[in-house]
């Protein structure tokens, strides 16, 4: 690395301060792959949300059951305290996000309404007596 930055910067003291630089950015990058796995990370963070949805079309079944008025409330109930606690579980065993990811998440969602459906985008999927169209 060093006879690199002296071929294009000289062996004075521009080459000098470029090599400190380079080598104090690598060894903060290094040090902080170090620590983390990040491989690892976003395999948690993928089975994680692998988890979710199937929670969500779990509670999306719950709501179908409950407009069709089939189960009893209390085995509705039960059903979502199930999914509840299901929930909770994922949340605690997650890795958490960080600010940036946050933040470009809820741009998606609020901008680009990534994840949300129209009335008849959801008719579609729904039996012909839950449809609002």
């Amino acid at each position: 690395m060093g006879s690199f930055i002296t071929t294009f910067f000289g062996s004075g003291n521009v080459g000098a301060t470029v090599g400190v630089l380079l080598s104090t950015t690598l060894l903060v990058l290094n040090a902080y792959t170090k620590d983390y796995d990040l491989g690892e990370l976003a395999q948690k963070h993928k089975q994680a949300a692998n988890e979710i949805w199937l929670i969500r079309e779990q509670y999306l079944s719950l709501l179908v059951d409950l407009a069709m008025g089939q189960k009893p409330l209390e085995a509705l109930q039960t059903e979502r305290d199930k999914l509840l606690s299901a929930l909770h579980s994922v949340y605690a065993g997650s890795p958490s996000t960080t600010y940036a990811a946050y933040k470009k998440a809820q741009e998606a969602l609020k901008r680009n309404e990534d994840m949300t459906f129209s009335d008849q985008e959801i008719d579609a999927f729904l039996p012909k007596e839950l449809k609002r169209g």
